[in-house]
């Protein structure tokens, strides 16, 4: 008697690709909707886990030359200040998140926002530790600028890829 084969889900493919740039090392994601990950670090095994911790039901693929080729304008962008991203993103997370995140792309280069300010602009006076949250839950670093917010003092505050590159981030769009 044979056993039914029970095929597991397939998982869905994210293709990624590692550089160094002048923020440190970048991963850079991307499904079929858009990229959904840019990551920075100093460690590319580092990246390579935190992109599969973040997406767990993705089957990560290190992406081939034409893939790389087709990121190129994306880690370009990480080393210009004043970049405009037209690459489609595909954001993830909740809708309230996503408005979040719409929100800071709003922000132009060389601006910051508190938290407290960019909780009023979604419509959520005292909302400024949700409003943290979503930032802190921001996979894609520099295309959505989570780096333009600040305390309510204008003192730098957490950011996930550390304050030195939010410091960098700012004083390079500061000067643009």
């Amino acid at each position: 008697m044979t056993r039914p084969s029970h095929r597991v889900a397939d998982r869905t493919p994210i293709r990624f690709a590692i550089r160094r740039c002048s923020l440190g090392t970048a991963l850079v994601a991307a499904r079929d909707k858009g990229i959904c990950c840019i990551l920075l670090g100093d460690d590319a095994d580092r990246l390579r886990r935190d992109l599969a911790h973040r997406f767990p039901d993705a089957e990560p693929i290190s992406g081939d030359a034409a893939f790389a080729q087709a990121m190129r304008p994306v880690f370009a962008c990480l080393d210009t200040p004043d970049a405009e991203w037209t690459m489609a993103l595909d954001f993830g997370g909740t809708a309230f998140q996503q408005r979040v995140w719409r929100q800071l792309r709003r922000i132009p280069p060389g601006r910051t926002v508190s938290y407290a300010d960019l909780a009023r602009r979604i419509g959520m006076p005292g909302g400024a530790r949700a409003v943290a949250r979503a930032c802190a839950a921001n996979a894609i670093a520099v295309a959505v600028p989570c780096h333009r917010v600040v305390r309510s003092d204008g003192a730098l505050s957490g950011y996930r890829w550390g304050v030195a590159r939010k410091r960098a981030l700012l004083a390079r769009e500061a000067a643009a």
